[in-house]
């Protein structure tokens, strides 16, 4: 019960309730979003051209006739792109050659593939870098090593750029002759290798067909192309956003 003297206050009226203001905030951040996707999605897709570029040129030098070493190199210290070029050359001793062992996987299987050295006779380099081949863990024979060996080896091979170490490639150990990253530079320090050229040549063809436990192994038996599935997975995403976005908006209009 009030007391007669105390002044009544009118009851409190409520806004009444319309919707809600335009959200700018989400607006910015879809916006955002929506073109990282958009840009992964088109990244994507320069990606599926550069690989199906490469898989077309590497297809067509399975077949290519392999040309000789001495003017490739030159063309490669003009500045000419020569990766994936099919060569041919002699290497002096190379069956008896030192060589570096570095950790390499085949077929799922661990192993060494071994690296050494070839001169290179009236090219722009003295030398280049020969991985030889690959030899699984469970094989214990090596080729022999006799420096002073010079029996000629006729070898094919294709030449293909150092893959670059990243942070979780483990670092070269040298005086253990445990290698992860193709270094051409140390490595060729550590096989005494002057001027040595700046691309690998992976032998196709045996510098040991005696020891059958090295295998060349040139190029990967496939090379992954799921760019396309990459693509349609960032601009699915970026569809999947928009959707989000528009049910959002469509929402706070019938509040």
């Amino acid at each position: 019960m009030t007391d007669a003297w105390e002044p009544q206050l009118p009851p409190r009226e409520r806004a009444p309730e319309g919707p809600r203001g335009f959200p700018v905030g989400m607006t910015v951040a879809t916006a955002i979003a929506l073109a990282i996707l958009i840009a992964l999605g088109a990244w994507q897709l320069q990606r599926l051209k550069w690989k199906e570029g490469l898989l077309a040129h590497i297809a067509a030098l399975q077949s290519a006739t392999a040309q000789p070493l001495g003017p490739v190199l030159d063309a490669l210290a003009k500045g000419r792109d020569v990766e994936f070029t099919r060569v041919r050359l002699t290497c002096p001793g190379l069956a008896s050659a030192p060589y570096l062992e570095m950790y390499g996987l085949k077929d799922g299987q661990a192993g060494s593939r071994l690296v050494s050295a070839c001169e290179v006779a009236g090219a722009a380099y003295r030398t280049i870098l020969v991985d030889r081949g690959f030899m699984i863990d469970t094989v214990s024979a090596r080729p022999p090593v006799d420096p002073a060996a010079r029996a000629p080896v006729e070898l094919v091979g294709v030449l293909r750029e150092p893959d670059r170490a990243t942070f979780v490639t483990p670092a070269n150990r040298p005086e253990a002759n445990r290698w992860f990253s193709r270094d051409i530079a140390a490595m060729a320090r550590a096989l005494k290798a002057p001027q040595p050229a700046p691309i690998f040549l992976y032998a196709e063809t045996s510098s040991n067909p005696d020891l059958k436990a090295l295998q060349p192994a040139p190029l990967p038996a496939e090379i992954p192309n799921r760019h396309l599935e990459y693509a349609l997975t960032w601009f699915g995403l970026a569809a999947a956003l928009v959707g989000v976005y528009v049910a959002v908006l469509l929402r706070r209009r019938k509040v």
